[in-house]
């Protein structure tokens, strides 16, 4: 074996063969394993080549002949010392961290785990090392040769973008327009029907949940269940295998990306970088661990983790290779794949220095620098499960806005269930754009939602005040106990006229609330329909045991249905309504904080507040804390103004329109007590009273000549 261009990690092929290379800088040797057969009526047969060409912590070679598609695996010899954090075991095949393509299924069996295990969660001891080998129950990395091409991005500017946060498999498993071959795949992603869909709904920017390969966890497994939403990866920059419909799943998710950007769509991913599927120091030996155990994880102390995810480990991105294959994956995502930016699950789990979260350290610095990344949109989730970062990370980074969630639910949901009220001063800060948090980097900082893929859907948040999380067999102890829904009177299903009714108009206020607030809006998949998880807040999983169809009679909702009720229509049309409503109002306000302050050229200010009489708000009139309504007058770039009036109390209510110093005449275009179809307009003068329905919300044009 001669030597390999040890700058380039992973396995490079070129007309003659492929360079592989690895950093294992505390290593004794380095084995590579090439693997053939292992089909069903085929023995997996395995050659090792030494990699005796070393540069500092690299080891390369070249082998002549090994094309792509070629499966292989490192052995790593080092010393096995638990007690200080080494656990070099070369009997288990390593997966390759810079593989773009993986092959084979993780078998749960003693054989994964490093340590002596007597059985598929590695109970056993964490002192000794076991002597079994790993190949043929863990997966193998493969060669992948390069495919650029020219990437068109549509770069939609952040105050015009719409994000659809979608899981790929269940955005169109239920897709009939689809080939059942392809629904669930990479593939449908890019299919017309889909595109036509999302272009509808007036989504810019698709955000897909994890596509990183990855695995489910030991102990999921052993109850039966597999990771449905992927936040559990193993190869960071490869695509999941298992939702591809060929057998190239990088040529299928980059068809995908131009289908994507030819509809000027957008897509960004939900990556994982803050853990890894290797778990505990119990979990399997699978790469990292078996690569160098004390450098990839951070350690409490010898071989005990920091566990800042709630997944048994944590990256140490402390460590400049850490950084530098982070940074290295997130640049393959974006040239080779064409992605468009990036949401970072747990962002404060990478973010955390020797003494706590440092949005400033080396790994969000360095992204943040990088002259390509940068340009790509950046999200933060602020929060890891020990730490709160809210409004802390620099531009250009984006961040998941919960304060803004939490104000909004309050406001039309947990203070209605108590028939009480915590006051609406909060509630403005977050529509006007959250200028307490973001004050320094502009209102588009702030990522509004009111569900995630964490947490009950929209239509669960209207029908169930407590969390039935049992399918998940934790006896119902995941997921948060802190929810701010409202069942509207009966907890989950129910025929009850009165109450669909109810739970309809308050999904739509949601929503309203939503497009109608400065900041960039993102939806969940599934809420434009009123998709329910039949109370689940944590619905991570599915059963093992049942088809996926089979399995939606004990959690639900897990895909998206493409024939949805009558009042899963109604709301589809209601979420357009108010995309286009937002596109023409909104987007052009919103670059920068409102003031409040009269413009003197324009005669007019850029928002004010009402009181239910009609007059502006003062200082005193933020005081009220029983205040169950607010009303705003949002200038557009126009010569027209939006007037938004909440009412969130049990009962009706009257409002006064402004006076004609605000405008000439009023007309209504939405109201949250009305079915989008059956609507009609309104036409009012200055300082008319209005009537607002219980828990509803009208948005008015005023005419301004």
């Amino acid at each position: 074996m001669r030597p390999a261009q040890s700058r380039e990690l992973g396995a490079h092929p070129d007309e003659g063969g492929t360079s592989f290379a690895i950093w294992a800088p505390a290593a004794d040797a380095v084995e590579l394993s090439l693997f053939h057969g292992g089909g069903p009526h085929e023995a997996l047969s395995e050659t090792r080549f030494s990699l005796s060409h070393r540069d500092g912590p690299i080891w390369h070679g070249y082998l002549a002949g090994v094309k792509p598609g070629q499966r292989y695996g490192y052995r790593i010899y080092g010393p096995w010392r638990p007690e200080q954090g080494w656990r070099f075991n070369p009997n288990k095949v390593l997966l390759d961290p810079y593989a773009h393509l993986l092959d084979g299924e993780l078998i749960y069996a003693p054989e994964i785990f490093g340590h002596q295990g007597f059985n598929s969660l590695g109970e056993g001891d964490p002192n000794l090392m076991d002597q079994r080998d790993s190949a043929g129950f863990v997966p193998l990395s493969v060669v992948t040769a390069p495919r650029p091409r020219p990437i068109k991005r549509p770069q939609i500017p952040w105050n015009q973008s719409v994000i659809y946060e979608a899981h790929l498999r269940g955005l169109t498993m239920d897709n009939h327009e689809i080939p059942e071959n392809e629904r669930g795949s990479y593939q449908a992603l890019a299919h017309p029907s889909t595109i036509n869909y999302l272009t509808k709904l007036g989504i810019t920017t698709v955000e897909l949940m994890p596509i990183q390969h990855f695995l489910t966890e030991g102990a999921l497994h052993a109850r039966g269940r597999f990771n449905h939403w992927g936040y559990n990866p193993i190869a960071f920059s490869a695509p999941y295998r298992g939702y591809a419909a060929t057998k190239d799943p990088i040529a299928e998710l980059q068809n995908a990306v131009d289908a994507l950007h030819e509809a000027g769509i957008e897509l960004i991913l939900d990556l994982v970088f803050n853990h890894s599927a290797e778990e505990g120091r119990m979990g399997p030996t699978l790469s990292f661990r078996g690569i160098d155990n004390k450098t990839f994880y951070r350690h409490e102390r010898d071989d005990y983790y920091e566990d800042f995810t709630g997944c048994g480990n944590t990256l140490d991105t402390r460590r400049p290779f850490v950084t530098r294959m982070i940074l290295d994956s997130l640049h393959w995502w974006a040239d080779e794949i064409g992605v468009d930016g990036f949401r970072f699950d747990l962002t404060t789990a990478i973010s955390r220095s020797n003494f706590g979260i440092d949005p400033y350290g080396p790994l969000i610095s360095a992204i943040a620098a990088d002259p390509i990344l940068r340009e790509l949109k950046l999200i933060a989730e602020p929060w890891d499960i020990s730490g709160y970062a809210l409004g802390e990370f620099p531009h250009p980074w984006r961040e998941w806005n919960d304060a803004y969630r939490d104000a909004v639910r309050q406001f039309w949901l947990a203070d209605a269930a108590r028939d009480h009220s915590n006051g609406v001063s909060d509630l403005a800060s977050r529509i006007a754009g959250s200028h307490d948090i973001f004050y320094f980097r502009g209102p588009t900082s702030s990522i509004n939602f009111l569900t995630s893929h964490d947490g009950f859907t929209l239509r669960d948040l209207t029908s169930y005040s407590e969390k039935n999380n049992l399918p998940n067999g934790e006896d119902n102890r995941d997921g948060t106990e802190s929810n701010r829904s409202w069942n509207c009177g009966i907890e989950g299903a129910t025929h009850d006229g009165q109450i669909l009714a109810l739970r309809q108009k308050l999904q739509k206020s949601l929503l309203a609330t939503l497009f109608l607030s400065s900041g960039v809006p993102m939806i969940t998949m599934g809420d434009e329909i009123g998709r329910s998880q039949n109370g689940s807040n944590n619905a991570y999983s599915l059963s093992a045991f049942h088809g996926s169809d089979s399995y939606e009679n004990f959690l639900g909702g897990w895909k998206l249905s493409w024939n949805p009720d009558e009042h899963g229509r109604e709301l589809l049309s209601s979420v357009a309504q108010l995309s286009k409503l937002r596109s023409q109002y909104i987007v052009s306000v919103i670059e920068d904080f409102f003031t409040g302050e009269f413009d003197r050229g324009r005669e007019r200010k850029d928002l004010a507040w009402f009181n239910q009489g009609g007059e502006e708000m003062t200082g005193e009139s933020w005081q009220g804390g029983s205040q169950r309504h607010l009303s705003f007058l949002i200038d557009s770039a126009q010569k027209e103004a939006l007037f938004v009036i909440f009412n969130s109390d049990k009962v009706d209510q009257r409002f006064t329109l402004p006076n004609q110093s605000w405008g000439d005449s009023y007309r209504t275009i939405f109201d949250s007590n009305t079915n989008v179809d059956d609507f009609s307009s309104i036409l009012k003068k200055p300082s008319e009273q209005v009537e607002i329905s219980a828990h509803a919300l009208q948005i008015w044009i005023v005419n301004r000549n």
